[in-house]
């Protein structure tokens, strides 16, 4: 509990294979997206799972737990109305009612250390219930 509290101010350390895979992922678009926990024990963010480019938004909301705190990013591509390809890296921080309120102080208090270390996130979004990150908001968000 000590520790936990001690890194609070700052946030958890984020594992350093976190920051290589936002790298792939940003510059590369070796995955659609990257789910992370954090593991209390360990003191740090580590990465729960992995999407491949071909995963669908569905696959990654479908990761995620319905009643367990987690940080993600997703790769979103889309096209403007002058028809130009193009992607968006998407943060989302998720942070269910259903969680223990532990964790979600935990969440809360490691989220800007967290973004400070993955250059590139270019929209954030907070979702404590699924229809708050639903594909009808990402793309509101992008004025789509």
């Amino acid at each position: 509990m000590c520790g936990v509290q001690a890194n609070s101010a700052s946030g958890m350390h984020v594992n350093d294979e976190c920051k290589l895979k936002f790298l792939e992922l940003k510059a590369k678009r070796t995955y659609r997206f990257i789910v992370f926990k954090i593991d209390e024990k360990a003191q740090q963010v580590q990465i729960e799972k992995l999407g491949n480019p071909e995963e669908t938004y569905d696959d990654f909301t479908s990761s995620i737990p319905d009643d367990e705190c987690r940080y993600a990013v997703y790769d979103f591509d889309f096209t403007t109305e002058d028809n130009c390809q193009k992607s968006k890296i998407f943060f989302i921080a998720w942070s269910p009612d259903t969680s223990r309120v532990r964790s979600k102080m935990l969440y809360a208090s490691s989220k800007d250390r967290f973004k400070r270390e993955m250059d590139g996130i270019q929209v954030e979004l907070q979702a404590t219930d699924p229809s708050e990150m639903s594909l009808d908001i990402i793309k509101g968000r992008l004025n789509l």
